[in-house]
């Protein structure tokens, strides 16, 4: 399955990109009642790369793993290598409109898993999509356009 979101910012597109690649955006980014705890530290990704997290909504504790697997001009791609989808990339893409504004085009790839737990949070997760980079989206802009500088 595929799902594909896009949003402007009204920052320039090497601003936006760092904020994408710093790994402690992810939690800034992630709506309420999902907490994100990352478990490593990377300067700037580059190809090859592991970020581990665990993301958790109450009680429920999820590890993920993702491993930086392409690292060009226009963004970055990060692949699960644990987690609760059977598979599961996510394109970063960050495209410079002008000086001041920027088109940020995420493009998930994902199959569920066919493990019965795993298949209900995987479905769940899927189903969430929208409302998710949604939010995400409103946080970025919050953030960074809040940020000028």
């Amino acid at each position: 399955m595929e799902y594909r979101h896009s949003f402007l910012v009204h920052r320039d597109a090497a601003a936006v990109r760092a904020f994408h690649e710093d790994p402690e955006a992810l939690a800034a980014i992630t709506p309420p009642p999902v907490r994100v705890t990352c478990l490593t530290a990377l300067g700037r990704p580059a190809a090859g790369d592991e970020l581990a997290f665990v993301l958790q909504v109450g009680p429920l504790r999820v590890p993920w793993r993702a491993r930086i697997e392409t690292v060009d001009e226009t963004g970055f791609t990060d692949r699960q290598i644990e987690g609760p989808f059977r598979e599961w990339a996510h394109r970063h893409e960050f495209v410079a409109l002008d000086d001041a504004t920027t088109l940020v085009r995420d493009t998930v790839t994902f199959h569920i898993c066919t493990r019965p737990r795993r298949a209900l949070l995987g479905v769940a997760m899927a189903v969430g999509l929208p409302l998710l980079f949604r939010y995400r989206a409103r946080r970025t802009r919050r953030l960074l356009e809040g940020m000028r500088g």
